[in-house]
Parts: structure tokens; sequence; C-alpha cells
């Protein structure tokens, strides 16, 4: 039996090296980057003095203008609500010229009644988050995971209602709610005037339908082989998944209902139980102006807050890491 005789390193290598693409050689004996990984601007040119400082500078006034046209307003508000009303009349832009007033706080939240509409708004917010959050998941998990025979048709009839102007349901929403059927009660004046209509928002529904179109199916099918039902498979399988548009729906939600105007203008004729988005407004004229801004850097609290808390979960793209173990 005879065997065939290894070839010789130095007989090898040649052979290697006629397989590698001429444009990798190239680019590794240059010391730059894969000519796959392209950018604006080349290494070479990087490494110019005049081009890298050139782009810095660039850059540092960028982040400095978007930080400006950012929070330049939010600051200035913030500055303006413990500013007495003089200074702010005569030296808009000086910086606490004759002391701060921290007085403006508390004569917007106790004289006022800044709290009892502040209050009000977090109701009206947590409602309108709890009735979009479940319409939402509901019709996304409808649609997208248990797909009826007639899925399809009722996808259309959601987005066709994305077309319809909301002022023109204005008149039949508000009558629905001055009489709503089955209940014999009016909801004027009440929380579930604003709650129940803003759970119908198709814009969730085929957000989250959307989102849910992207989970693995394999998940599903293997907690269909365990036993789940649908019920099971939707509240220990489907939410767990879904934390990042769960979190993107409530910012929308809860910024929604802080910001509206009009609606709860509409049916809460009570001003003892109207947001702040309604109430500010009627109170600016018969309000000293240190403390009607102290009232408004108070209205933007929670919206501050809910940027800062979920703003990882709008930039996140890690959505399934506790789905699928490896």
């Amino acid at each position: 039996m005879t065997t065939t005789p290894a070839p010789a390193p130095d007989a090898v290598a040649p052979a290697a090296a006629a397989t590698v693409p001429a444009s990798v050689t190239r680019n590794a004996s240059r010391g730059s980057r894969p000519s796959g990984d392209r950018t604006a601007v080349s290494v070479s040119d990087w490494r110019r003095p005049s081009v890298r400082w050139g782009l810095g500078t660039s850059q540092i006034v960028l982040l400095v203008l978007l930080v400006v046209v950012g929070l330049g307003p939010l600051l200035l508000l913030a500055r303006f609500a413990v500013t007495p009303t003089q200074d702010i009349l005569r030296t808009p832009m000086d910086i606490f010229p004759n002391g701060i007033a921290w007085s403006n706080l508390d004569t917007a939240w106790n004289d006022v009644q800044i709290s009892r509409y502040f209050l009000n708004t977090v109701w009206l917010a947590a409602g309108s988050w709890a009735s979009q959050l479940l319409v939402a998941t509901t019709g996304g998990y409808l649609l997208s995971v248990l797909r009826p025979a007639y899925g399809k048709v009722v996808e259309a009839l959601v987005l066709a209602t994305m077309f319809i102007p909301a002022v023109v349901l204005l008149v039949p929403l508000y009558l629905t709610v001055l009489d709503p059927p089955l209940l014999r009660s009016s909801l004027i004046n009440s929380f579930w005037a604003v709650w129940l209509p803003a759970g119908a928002s198709a814009f969730n529904v085929l957000l989250v339908r959307r989102f849910f179109d992207s989970l693995p199916r394999e998940v599903f099918e293997a907690a269909r082989v365990d036993g789940a039902g649908p019920y099971r498979l939707f509240w220990s399988v489907v939410l767990p998944m879904s934390k990042p548009i769960l979190g993107v729906v409530s910012v929308f939600a809860i910024i929604a209902s802080w910001k509206d105007f009009l609606w709860p203008l509409l049916v809460l004729r009570d001003p003892a139980i109207q947001p702040l988005s309604v109430r500010l407004p009627s109170i600016q004229g018969t309000t000293d102006l240190g403390v009607f801004l102290a009232a408004l850097a108070i209205a933007t609290v929670i919206p501050i807050v809910l940027f800062l808390v979920f703003q990882r979960l709008f930039l996140s793209s890690a959505g399934l890491g506790g789905a699928v173990k490896g």
C-alpha cells in the first residue's frame, strides 16, 4: 500500500495565499478596514490632523447645539419657575438677580391647587394607559399569534380607522358617551369618558401586532406542545418577550393622555376633576406669572421622568433576551 507524501509547508503557503482576495490583501497591507466595512471617512484620511480636528470640532458643535435646543427650553422654564415675576419681566436673561423665589412652587402647588389637577392628570393617564395596553396587546395577539380566519378582515378594518380624521369622530363619540348603550347612565363628568375611548387606538394595535410578528414561532410551538393554551401562551410567553414594545406603547399612551386638551374639556365639565392640560389655560389670566410658570414646570415632571425611565427601551433592540435559551 502506497501513501501519498504530505506536501511541504512551503508548497501549501502559496496555494493558500492564492485563495485570499486581492482586496483583503491590499487592505491588510495598508492596515485599514476590510472593504465591506466602509465609512464616510477612510482610515488614511482620519489620520490627517486637519480632517481629524475638523470632524471632531464639528461633532462637538453639533452636540452643543442639540443640547441647547433640547434642554434649553426646559432649563429656562425651571429657572423661571423659581424666579420672582418682576425679574422675569425686567431682566429675563439674568440669573436670579434678586434671589430665588421658592415660594412660587409652594403657591402653585397649594394655593392654585395644582396638586389636585396634577392628581387628576395622573389618574386619567393611568386609566388611559391601562385601557390602551389591554386593547393593543390583546388585539395584536389575536391578529399576529392566534390568526383567526377573519383576521385579515379585522386588520383591514382597524387600518381603515386610521384614515378617519379625529375631529370627524368628536360628535358621534360625544353622543355615545352622553348616552352609552346598555348603561342607561351618562359618562359625562366621569373618568370613564376618557378611559374607554382612549383604548380605541388603531396605531397601537398595529404597532404591537407588527412586533409580535417578529417573535420566534418556535417558542410558541414549543409552548403549545407543553400544553399551554391561548391564555397561558399570551400571559407567560408572549408578554414577557414583549417588554420593549410594552414600554414604547406605555410612553405613547401616557404622553398622549397627559397633553390631551380637547376631549377632556368636552366630557369633564367639573373643574374639580379636570386635568392640568385643561386647567392651566383657564388659570393663566388670573395667576401671577412666576406662579404660573412654576405650575407649568410641575406639569412637565412626569413626561421627563418617563423619558428617563424608558429611554433604554426605545434604544434597545435586544427584546428577545429571555425568550430563547441557547
